[in-house]
């Protein structure tokens, strides 16, 4: 387990440094805000405890929406837009969680700093004290983040699937300058939680013509599965 939260910790820190400099050519460095606001990590690690000790599920919830924001255009908070047809209201982010942590952090953060700390970095941030909480751990966080103003639904087209090929989240991947083993490592960041039976009850009922599971499911594992997500 240990060297699987040092492999995401370096899978997440890549994906950063990918989008913060190749997709939006934003200049982030560690302690951008020294001068400015240099409480913005203990309050954000702050907010991030407070709602873990409530509810340590919070922690994969986190994770999965940096993950899913910097995947589109970079990480510039463009998952945090309200409105209609934005990347909030798309399929694949439809079950995120944890925008009260983000909105709690700001709110603390806008009293003590006014105008300085993005929410881009907060999600950032957030995310590597979740890691932190769930027992894995920490990294340094660049920041310097500048807020995206522009946030579509139709551009969460290239987020990895459940439902997708191997191949095609390969391919995915390759188009962010990342490999196989980063594919594995960020999609697997997702096992510091729990799945929605909806990702994979598809896989337990009528897979194959003849009504089947799907025959690549271990057939020990399989009536566990099935006990936890019955068929509707």
């Amino acid at each position: 387990m240990g060297n699987y939260f040092k492999q995401l910790s370096f899978a997440l820190f890549l994906l950063l440094a990918i989008a913060a400099t190749v997709v939006l050519g934003q200049g982030t460095r560690v302690g951008f805000y020294s001068r400015t606001c240099s409480r913005v990590e203990s309050i954000v690690q702050s907010a991030v405890r407070s709602s873990f000790n409530s509810n340590p599920t919070i922690a994969p919830g986190l994770l999965r929406m940096h993950f899913h924001d910097c995947f589109v255009q970079g990480c510039d908070g463009s998952i945090l837009i309200d409105g209609s047809n934005t990347e909030k209201t798309a399929g694949p982010n439809r079950l995120l969680r944890g925008y009260e942590v983000i909105d709690a952090a700001k709110t603390q953060l806008e009293n003590a700093c006014p105008g300085v700390v993005s929410c881009a970095d907060i999600l950032a941030l957030a995310a590597r004290d979740a890691v932190v909480l769930a027992g894995g751990p920490g990294w340094v966080v660049p920041t310097g983040r500048r807020d995206g103003r522009v946030s579509l639904a139709s551009d969460t087209s290239n987020l990895p699937g459940f439902t997708d090929s191997v191949d095609v989240q390969k391919q995915k991947f390759a188009d962010k300058g990342l490999n196989t083993q980063d594919l594995v490592t960020l999609v697997g960041g997702h096992t510091i939680g729990t799945s929605a039976c909806q990702f994979f009850r598809y896989r337990l009922y009528n897979f194959t013509s003849t009504g089947g599971a799907d025959p690549s499911i271990n057939s020990t594992f399989l009536p566990q599965l099935q006990s936890l997500c019955p068929v509707l």
